[in-house]
């Protein structure tokens, strides 16, 4: 189990602002929370060394891309094989999360894709995974939130 981190509610105010826009200065989140810019610099750097911070990305509208389709695919697998098929699924492009569940299934991925074609090109490819068993499908029909930036 890791290690859990201390953190107060500075802290926890500079990842709002900055999972809101990772683009943001410790200049501008100085002055938007009346600290000082070292003060922003030593906590930032403090929570990316901790893993907090894992990284900064963007907020994409996959729907301006074409991908229209939001499929939610939950997978059974043969028990001792889950991980390595897992680690099949995290390399799809298409795959937006790859979770390991309790319950009926063993697997559920969130997978982005362009249209009824591409999704059962997609269901089709995962199935020749080896120990896949039996997927099901469902698709989204609209979306009330969605943020796939941690």
């Amino acid at each position: 189990m890791k290690d859990k981190v201390e953190i107060d509610d500075v802290d926890l105010e500079i990842i709002r602002r900055l999972k809101e826009n990772s683009k943001l200065t410790y200049k501008e989140i100085a002055e938007a929370m009346g600290i000082s810019i070292g003060a922003v610099y030593n906590r930032i750097k403090r929570l990316e060394e901790h893993g907090i911070i894992k990284g900064y990305t963007i907020n994409i509208d996959y729907s301006k891309l074409g991908y229209d389709l939001t499929a939610i695919i939950m997978l059974q697998v043969d028990g001792p094989h889950i991980i390595e098929v897992e680690e099949k699924l995290a390399k799809y492009e298409e795959n937006m999360s790859v979770y390991d569940v309790t319950g009926d299934f063993d697997i559920v991925v969130i997978a982005k894709v362009k249209d009824r074609e591409h999704l059962n090109k997609l269901i089709k490819g995962i199935l020749t995974i080896p120990h896949v068993k039996r997927t099901v499908t469902s698709i989204a029909l609209s979306v009330v939130k969605e943020n796939f930036v941690s």
